[in-house]
């Protein structure tokens, strides 16, 4: 069971990415879905979340009208839009699927309720 991230890099402020994240050895049909991302010393920290049925998506402040998360269902695959990023978004981005949810938004900022981890994609914004 592996969860791949991919689509990180180097880009300047303003710019934008589009991270995307397969999974094999794993149905994410039934699964909600999660973006994280963490910078050195610092506790992982919630980007997006959107719900198995794709009907429902939630985000951080921090991210809310620049990060659009989605998924494909039909290829096993989830994506993180990334739009006019800048350098407080650098960092390592993990995705993450989860089974059980729950109705409170917060259930999902914690990164303890999700059972597959993909190894992460650097992505560094510069001034």
């Amino acid at each position: 069971v592996q969860l791949q991230a991919s689509g990180g890099g180097s880009v300047q402020t303003g710019d934008s990415l589009r991270l995307s994240c397969s999974a094999s050895g794993l149905t994410l049909r039934n699964r909600f879905m999660g973006w994280f991302r963490q910078t050195p010393g610092k506790e992982r920290e919630f980007v997006a979340y959107i719900s198995w049925r794709e009907s429902y998506t939630y985000y951080s402040d921090s991210v809310k009208g620049r990060f659009t998360i989605s998924r494909d269902n039909a290829k096993n695959t989830a994506y993180l839009q990334m739009n006019s990023l800048g350098p407080e978004d650098t960092a390592v981005y993990y995705c993450a699927a989860g089974a059980r949810g729950d109705n409170d938004n917060r259930f999902y900022t914690k990164p303890a309720r999700y059972g597959y981890w993909g190894q992460g994609t650097q992505v560094t914004v510069s001034s």
